[in-house]
């Protein structure tokens, strides 16, 4: 497997790449000694490439992707993925992943000096100093002791700001919308709205990331609810904050101090009205610009890459759900049970499908089960759609029309966990299957088909059908299969006395010819059967 290392990053973490068997590891900057990581000389490179490492320099555009047929991996050794075109690596089945713990304490700390720095204005008064003056009066600050922080994100950096705030003996306010009471408690901060962060906070500072819901969620309304005298800081995302509403409210005295480390635009303009505000301390793009930060974060995308490519698992990935080691050992037999039942349902079902609904019973429901629903997801478009993983599943049945509904249900049910997957078709007919795992070594097992108990394996070849409960069915199917020369491995039989109806599962060894399933379809008794394979 080749990996095209595009941007440099820790010289430990490339050697780790080079170290694995069956890795051959191009470094852009060596094959290429003007390297600048442009398109064109990205296109030249990547063409055979698996995996990818860049930080911000190189851009993984459609254009590029387009032109690399074997990616599978695409590594940010950082937080941010600006320069990713997450959708079409979604599209291509394509994970990319970042490193979002490599640069937490570095962050956290340029952040925390943005605040101090707001609190006594050191920037200006060593700009002061070297232009010959000695303004001491001119540039008194306040105290962070006793004063009020709203964190907005209590994310790993967040709650790293937040822990040093309160060393310094500060009360903190945290908006999260995913943040749980028990963890605030934790931490000993206190939950609140957005609201009460933007009046009740003497400092303020964001930990969120760009989307729609966060862009300029600091704007002329948000600062109009804040404390006079307020001090602002951003070393997340650019565009959080609304840069036009903050110079204005640093001009009015609104804003008595504010850092920025992020811009709506970067570099920020020459001309940029940002620069001529006294009271704002601007920084580059710093935050994760220390020897430490810089080496973690290229040893962890080596090493998160190299895992993915090995078949391992996945971490901080941001186009599916990431299953650390642990937790992947206890998912491993429902992800086999979850693609198989999605596989058989798919097959079972006719081509109107538009609803896809998983349900989970029992023990399971405890476990994270969003891999367990890719897997689900990728067993039905197996056969659907070429080139399929648990990063496209969910876009390609989006494309389909197909609605996808999850639910974790809390009724009884023969078996100590469950897992259905049903298909609603457009006439208003459905088709089921339900599966769990049987003993000690957890094997995955197929036990109902349309409500009718049986059992069936989850892999090789199914011939599913259904009867009219009569004598001398099973004869029939043995006479018809051994004609064409098909082994029987195993078979379940399902009886519904009240209907007089009967699902039949055999395990067959190989598929019947054309000729086979036109026979048996023409026996009176058999209503319809399935071919599934598995």
């Amino acid at each position: 497997m080749k990996i095209l290392v595009a941007d440099k990053i820790s010289s430990i973490g490339i050697e780790y790449l080079k170290q694995q068997p069956g890795f051959e590891v191009v470094v852009a900057w060596e094959v290429i000694p003007d390297w600048k990581a442009s398109p064109e000389q990205v296109k030249q490179l990547i063409g055979d490439v698996e995996g990818v490492a860049v930080r911000s320099e190189t851009r993984i555009s459609a254009d590029i992707i387009a032109v690399a047929p074997k990616l599978k991996v695409v590594g940010r050794a950082g937080v941010g993925v600006d320069n990713i075109d997450i959708e079409a690596a979604t599209e291509r089945g394509i994970i990319v992943m970042n490193t979002p713990g490599g640069n937490t304490i570095a962050t956290a700390e340029l952040t925390f000096t943005h605040m101090l720095c707001g609190t006594r204005p050191i920037a200006q008064a060593a700009a002061s100093m070297k232009a010959g003056r000695w303004d001491r009066k001119l540039y008194s600050g306040c105290e962070l002791n006793g004063k009020t922080l709203g964190v907005c994100g209590l994310g790993r950096i967040g709650a790293e700001v937040a822990k040093r705030a309160i060393a310094f003996n500060m009360k903190v306010l945290a908006f999260d919308p995913y943040l749980t009471e028990s963890r605030a408690d934790a931490l000993g901060i206190k939950k609140v709205e957005l609201d009460e962060v933007l009046s009740q906070s003497d400092y303020i500072t964001v930990h969120m990331p760009l989307t729609a819901d966060t862009k300029y969620m600091i704007d002329e309304s948000a600062f109009a609810k804040m404390k006079d005298g307020v001090r602002l800081f951003n070393v997340a995302r650019g565009g959080i904050i609304k840069e036009s509403a903050l110079a204005e409210a640093i001009k009015s005295g609104k804003v008595a101090a504010a850092g920025l480390d992020v811009y709506e635009s970067e570099p920020l303009a020459e001309d940029s009205e940002l620069r001529g505000l006294d009271k704002l301390v601007l920084t580059p793009h710093l935050g994760a610009s220390t020897k430490e930060a810089q080496e973690s974060v290229g040893v962890e995308i080596a090493h998160q890459i190299a895992e993915a490519l090995q078949g391992g698992m996945v971490r901080n990935a941001i186009n599916m759900p990431s299953v650390d080691s642990k937790s992947l050992e206890v998912l491993q037999p429902y992800l086999t049970l979850g693609q198989a039942l999605g596989s058989f349902v798919q097959q079972l079902a006719p081509p109107n499908v538009v609803k896809l609904r998983i349900t989970y019973t029992g023990k399971i429901t405890s476990l994270d089960t969003l891999p367990l629903d890719r897997a689900v997801l990728r067993g039905f478009m197996r056969k659907i759609s070429d080139h399929v993983n648990d990063v496209n599943a969910p876009k390609k049945l989006q494309e389909l029309g197909i609605e996808l509904e999850t639910v974790k249900s809390n009724q009884e049910a023969e078996y100590t966990e469950l897992v259905e997957v049903q298909a609603l078709c457009a006439d208003g007919k459905t088709r089921t299957a339900s599966g769990t795992l049987f003993g000690k070594v957890q094997n995955p097992r197929i036990v109902s088909i349309d409500g009718h108990g049986v059992e069936a394996t989850t892999s090789g070849i199914l011939l599913v059908f259904k009867n009219k409960d009569v004598p001398g069915i099973v004869g029939f199917l043995g006479t018809e299969l051994g004609k064409d020369n098909v082994n029987i491995a195993s078979m379940s039989l399902s009886r519904d006395r009240g209907e007089g109806w009967a699902i039949s599962v055999f395990e067959l060894d190989s598929v019947p010819s054309e000729k086979a399933q036109a026979d048996i379809l023409k026996h009176e008794a058999i209503l319809k059967f399935r071919i599934i394979e598995l």
